[in-house]
C-alpha cells in the first residue's frame, strides 16, 4: 500500500509537476528532472558568461578612458635571454619524461554526445521484456529527484547486462544513451589496464571523476563498461601483497568508485574549506552552515557474459543490484529481428512473401541478433558474387551453410569413395524421413566442407527446448543410418561413421546418465563437475551397468535403422543417385526425391502384381534387387 507524499520523511515538493506513474510507463519521459537541471545549469553558465563579459568590457573602457593600452607591456628580465635555450631544453625533457605517466592515468573512455548515437528504442526489436525494463531504468534515472522527493525512493545506480556474446548488450546501452539525452561515456574494461604500477586504479578514478563532472554539468550521465569481468573478477583466493595491484586492488578501487557519486565537487570542497576556516573564529550559535552536497545523477551500465566470475561485492544492493539477462532470441523474436534487418538491406521479392521471414527464423535456431545480421550480410555478399544487387531466399540458405559449415573444398573423390559417401548420407536421410516425425530435412550434401565428407542437416519443424525419450531414440537411429547403409550396400563399414558413433555415444550417455531414460533413475552427472559432456560420457562408460545399458541402447538403435533401410532400399538408391548427379539437395528437393521413389515403387508393385501369375506370387515375394541391401548385422 502506497503512502502519500506528505507522509514520506523529508519529502519535498518536486520542482515541476510530474506524474509519478509515468516513470513506469512504456515511453521515455520527455520532461523530467534531468531536463530541468540541465536548463538551470545552462542559464547559470549564461549568467557567468555575461558577468565575465561585463568585467572585461569594464576593464577595456577604464583603460581607454585613462589613456592606457588595453594590455600592459611586460618587459622580461635581461638575464632571461641567455637562459632561455637551457630552459626550453629542460622543459622539453621534462615533458618527454612526464607525458607517459600523465597520459597513462587519463580516463580511456569515449564520449558520445546526445544526438551522436543513431540507435534508439525503435531499433530494439525482439526483446520486448528487456526493452520494458530498460525504459523503466532510464525513466528512474531521468526522474530521480521526483522519485526521491515524492516517494522517498532511491534510483538505480548500476545495471548489469549479462548474456551470451552478440545478444545486443552494447546495442541496448547505446539506445539508452540516445533516449536519455545525456552524455554517454563508453569504455572497455581492458582499456583500464596499464603497464605502469598503480595506473590501472588511477584510470578507474579518472573515469568516475569524468562521470561525476558531466553529471553535475548536464544533469545526468550514463557510463557503460564493456566486459567488466576484465577488472571485476572475483577476489576469492587472492591474498598477499602481490595481489594489491592485481585483482584485489583493482576490484577494491572499482567498489570504492561505485560509492563515490555522493562526493562533493571541487567547488563544494573549496567552499566547505572556507566555511570551516571561518567557523573556527565564530561562536557555536553563529557558525555558518555548509550547503548540502548534491549527489551526481549517474547511471553505470556494465556488460558481461561471465557474471559468475564477478566479485560478489559488485552485484550486491547499491552497486550493480539490477541484472538484466540477454538470452538467445526465440523463433518469434528472431522473425522480428530478421524483418528489421531486411528493412535495411536490399532483398528480392521472395523474401517479402508471406511466411518467408518465418522460414528464415525457423532455420536459424540458436542464432543471436549479431549472428542474424552477419547471416544477412553474407547473403548480400553471395548475391553480389552472382552479379545481383539484392539477396534472395536461396542466398540466405547458402549463407547459412557457409556460416555454419565453412567454404566448400574442391577435393575430388574417387568414383568408389564418391558412391560410398553418397550411400552413407542417403542412409541418414532415409532414416530421418521415416522416424523424424518432428524434424525437417534441410540439406543433404556430398560436398566436402572442413573435416566432413558429406552431411545431412535436419532441424525441428517447431522450436523445441526439450526432447522426449522417443525423439532422442529417433536421433540415435538417424545417426546410425549412414553406417547401416554402408554395411548393407558394400558389406563393410568405412571410417566414415566414426563421428556419427561419437555423437550417438554422447547422446546415449546423456539419456542414461543424466535424463533418467534408462533402467535407473540415478544420475551419474550429479557426481563431479555437473553436466560437462566429456565427463558425463566418462562416468557412464566407467560404470559397468550404465556402460552395458548404453551399448544395448546403441545396438537397438542400429537394428531399428537397419530395418528401415532394408524395407526402403528404393529411397536410399534414389537419394544416392540424386546426390551423385547433383552433389547437393536442399529442403523440398530431398522430400521430392523420396516421395517420387516411393511412388514409383508403389506403381511397380501394382504393375508386377497385375502381370504376375497367381502360382508365382509366393515365390517372388522375397526377391530383392540384384545389388540391394545385404543382411549383415550391426
Amino acid at each position: 500500500m502506497s503512502r502519500p507524499a506528505a507522509a514520506v520523511p523529508g519529502a519535498a515538493r518536486p520542482a515541476a509537476d510530474l506524474a509519478v506513474t509515468g516513470i513506469v510507463g512504456d515511453a521515455i519521459l520527455g520532461s523530467a528532472d534531468v531536463t530541468r537541471v540541465r536548463e538551470r545549469r545552462r542559464i547559470a553558465r549564461l549568467r557567468r558568461l555575461v558577468a565575465v563579459g561585463a568585467l572585461m568590457a569594464g576593464w577595456v573602457v577604464m583603460r581607454r578612458l585613462t589613456g592606457h593600452p588595453i594590455f600592459p607591456t611586460v618587459h622580461p628580465p635581461h638575464w632571461l635571454g641567455g637562459a632561455l635555450p637551457i630552459l626550453l631544453i629542460v622543459g622539453m625533457l621534462g615533458v618527454v619524461m612526464a607525458a607517459p605517466l600523465i597520459g597513462a592515468g587519463r580516463s580511456p573512455h569515449t564520449l558520445v554526445r546526445p544526438g551522436e548515437t543513431a540507435v534508439g528504442l525503435e531499433d530494439l526489436v525482439g526483446i520486448d521484456g528487456i526493452k520494458a525494463e530498460v525504459v523503466r531504468s532510464v525513466n528512474l534515472f531521468l526522474a530521480h529527484q521526483t522519485f526521491r522527493d515524492t516517494m522517498g525512493g532511491s534510483a538505480r545506480r548500476g545495471v548489469l547486462f549479462e548474456g551470451p556474446p552478440g545478444t545486443g548488450k552494447t546495442f541496448v546501452a547505446k539506445a539508452m544513451a540516445k533516449e536519455a539525452n545525456v552524455p554517454f561515456l563508453f569504455v572497455s574494461a581492458s582499456a583500464f589496464q596499464s603497464m605502469y604500477y598503480g595506473q590501472t586504479n588511477r584510470k578507474i578514478r579518472s573515469y568516475f571523476r569524468q562521470l561525476r563532472k558531466y553529471a553535475h554539468r548536464e544533469g545526468g550521465a550514463i557510463g557503460f563498461i564493456e566486459e567488466i569481468d576484465a577488472i571485476g573478477a572475483s577476489r576469492r583466493g587472492m591474498s598477499g601483497s602481490g595481489a594489491t595491484e592485481g585483482v584485489t586492488g583493482v576490484v577494491n578501487e572499482l567498489l570504492v568508485q561505485l560509492q563515490s557519486f555522493d562526493s562533493p565537487t571541487r567547488g563544494q570542497r573549496f567552499a566547505s574549506a572556507w566555511i570551516d576556516l571561518l567557523n573556527r573564529y565564530l561562536p557555536d550559535g553563529n557558525k555558518l552552515h555548509k550547503p548540502a552536497v548534491v549527489p551526481a545523477n549517474v547511471l553505470v551500465v556494465a556488460a558481461t557474459n561471465r557474471k559468475d566470475d564477478l566479485d560478489p561485492a559488485l552485484i550486491r544492493p547499491g552497486r550493480f543490484d539490477r541484472s538484466i539477462y540477454f538470452g538467445l532470441p526465440g523463433r518469434r523474436a528472431r522473425a522480428d529481428i530478421i524483418a528489421y534487418y531486411l528493412g535495411k538491406k536490399a532483398h528480392g521479392a521472395d523474401l517479402d512473401e508471406h511466411g518467408a521471414v518465418d522460414v528464415v527464423a525457423g532455420m536459424t535456431f540458436g542464432y543471436s541478433p549479431a549472428a542474424l545480421e552477419r547471416l544477412m550480410d553474407e547473403a548480400l555478399v553471395i548475391a553480389l558474387t552472382h552479379g545481383r544487387s539484392a539477396m534472395t531466399m536461396a542466398d540466405v540458405a547458402e549463407a547459412k551453410m557457409l556460416v555454419e559449415l565453412g567454404v566448400t573444398d574442391e577435393t575430388i573423390y574417387t568414383p568408389d569413395e564418391r558412391e560410398r559417401v553418397a550411400t552413407h548420407e542417403a542412409g541418414h536421410a532415409t532414416v530421418a524421413y521415416f522416424v523424424g516425425q518432428t524434424r525437417q530435412l534441410d540439406v543433404l550434401s556430398i560436398v566436402k566442407r572442413r573435416d566432413s565428407l558429406g552431411l545431412l542437416q535436419h532441424s525441428d519443424t517447431e522450436e523445441r527446448f526439450t526432447k522426449s525419450s522417443e525423439e532422442m531414440r529417433a536421433l540415435l537411429q538417424i545417426a546410425m543410418g549412414g553406417m547401416v547403409a554402408e554395411e548393407q550396400w558394400f558389406d563393410e563399414v568405412s571410417t566414415g561413421p566414426a563421428s556419427d558413433l561419437a555423437a550417438a555415444t554422447a547422446m546415449g550417455a546423456q539419456m542414461i546418465g543424466a535424463c533418467g531414460m534408462g533402467n535407473s533413475l540415478i544420475s551419474v552427472a550429479a557426481a563431479g563437475h555437473g553436466y560437462l559432456e566429456g565427463s558425463l560420457v566418462d562416468k557412464v562408460l566407467g560404470d559397468k551397468d550404465a556402460r552395458a545399458e548404453l551399448d544395448a541402447l546403441l545396438m537397438g538403435s542400429c537394428d531399428a535403422a537397419k530395418t528401415i533401410v532394408v524395407e526402403h532400399p528404393e529411397v536410399v538408391e534414389a537419394l544416392r543417385d540424386a546426390l551423385l548427379e547433383r552433389d547437393e539437395l536442399v529442403g523440398p528437393e530431398i522430400t521430392e526425391v523420396i516421395e517420387a521413389s516411393m511412388t514409383r515403387r508403389a506403381e511397380d508393385s501394382v504393375i508386377s502384381t497385375l502381370r504376375r501369375p497367381a502360382s508365382d506370387a509366393v515365390s517372388v515375394r522375397g526377391a530383392g534387387p540384384e545389388r540391394g541391401p545385404q543382411s549383415s548385422g550391426c
